[in-house]
C-alpha cells in the first residue's frame, strides 16, 4: 500500500470512529462496510448527513458480534428468535453468474428465517429517476411462488413512474436474490425468506428545510400496495420505521438497550 493510500486509510478510520456512537467497534464496522460493493466508507458517502448505511451501522452495530442480543423486529416475532447472525452489506445472489447481485443493508438470520432488511432514510423523498430492469429478470427461475412480485416487475414494465416515492424494482431485485438464497445456499435451506423494508421518517433535511408531509403520506400509501401486490408469495414482505423499532427497544426494559436506542434516535433526529 502506498503512503497516500495508507494515510487516506487512517483518516477514513478516524472519521468512522468520529460518526459511530461511543462502545461500537470500529474494526467489526470497517471491515463489513470495506467489503461492501459500494466503498461506502473510503468513498465518504457513509459520512454524509443524509447516510443511510451510517444509521444501520450506529443501530445495528452493537449486535454483529451478539446477534443474540437483538431483540425481534416488529413483525418478524415468530420467526424463531433469537437471531443466530447479523450482517450488514450481505450480497445474496440471483440463479446467474455475472453481472451485480443484490447486498442487502442487514441480513438477520433465525432459527427458521432468512430476513433481508433494506433501509431507506432520506431516499424515498428524493427525486427519483424512471424504474428500469433488466430481461434478465423475466428468466423462468423464480419459481410458482412470486406472482405477486412478478406482476410489480410486469407494471414497472408498463409503467416506469408506477411507484414515485417507492424504489420498487430494487426491492423485487432483493425478493428475489432471498428467494435464490434459501433454495441455492444449503446454510438457508428450509427456511423462509422475509424482506423487510425498514425506513425512516425525519421531520426535516440536513439544511432544516422541512420534509413534504404528502411525499411521506405518499411514500406509506406505496409500500402498503406493494405489500398487497406480494402478499401470500414465497418472500414474505414486512414494513416498519426505525420508530416502531427503536420503541420497540425502549420497551424491553433492558437498561443498555433503552439508552442505545435513545442515542441512536437522539444522533439521527428520529
Amino acid at each position: 500500500m502506498s503512503e497516500a493510500s495508507s494515510s487516506n486509510v487512517i483518516d477514513a478510520r478516524v472519521r468512522l470512529e468520529a460518526a459511530i456512537l461511543p462502545g461500537l467497534s470500529v474494526d467489526l464496522i470497517w471491515d463489513a462496510y470495506a467489503r461492501a460493493p459500494g466503498n461506502e466508507i473510503e468513498s465518504g458517502k457513509f459520512f454524509s448527513e443524509e447516510s443511510s448505511s451510517a444509521l444501520v451501522a450506529n443501530a445495528f452495530g452493537p449486535f454483529l458480534d451478539r446477534p443474540r442480543d437483538l431483540p425481534a423486529l416488529p413483525r418478524t416475532q415468530h420467526y424463531s428468535w433469537p437471531a443466530i447472525s447479523v450482517r450488514p452489506e450481505a450480497i445474496v445472489r440471483f440463479p446467474w453468474s455475472g453481472g451485480r447481485h443484490p447486498c442487502l443493508d442487514l441480513l438477520v438470520e433465525t432459527g427458521n428465517a432468512v430476513i433481508g432488511v433494506e433501509s431507506k432514510r432520506f431516499e424515498p423523498y428524493r427525486s427519483k429517476s424512471r424504474a428500469t430492469l433488466s430481461r434478465v429478470y423475466w428468466h423462468r427461475v423464480w419459481g410458482d411462488a412470486m406472482k405477486g412480485y412478478e406482476s410489480v416487475r410486469n407494471g414497472l414494465d408498463d409503467d416506469p413512474l408506477t411507484f414515485r416515492r417507492l424504489d420498487a424494482a430494487q426491492l423485487l431485485k432483493h425478493a428475489f436474490g432471498l428467494r435464490t438464497a434459501v433454495h441455492r445456499n444449503p446454510a438457508y435451506a428450509g427456511k423462509k425468506p422475509v424482506l423487510l423494508y425498514l425506513f425512516a421518517e425525519p421531520e426535516m433535511w440536513p439544511d432544516k428545510r422541512p420534509l413534504s408531509h404528502t411525499d411521506i403520506a405518499t411514500h406509506r400509501d406505496e409500500i402498503r400496495r406493494f405489500a398487497d401486490l406480494v402478499a401470500g408469495d414465497e418472500v414474505a414482505f414486512i414494513w416498519c420505521t426505525y420508530s416502531e423499532v427503536l420503541d420497540s427497544w425502549a420497551r424491553t426494559g433492558d437498561e443498555w438497550l433503552v439508552s442505545h436506542a435513545a442515542a441512536v434516535a437522539k444522533k439521527f433526529r428520529l
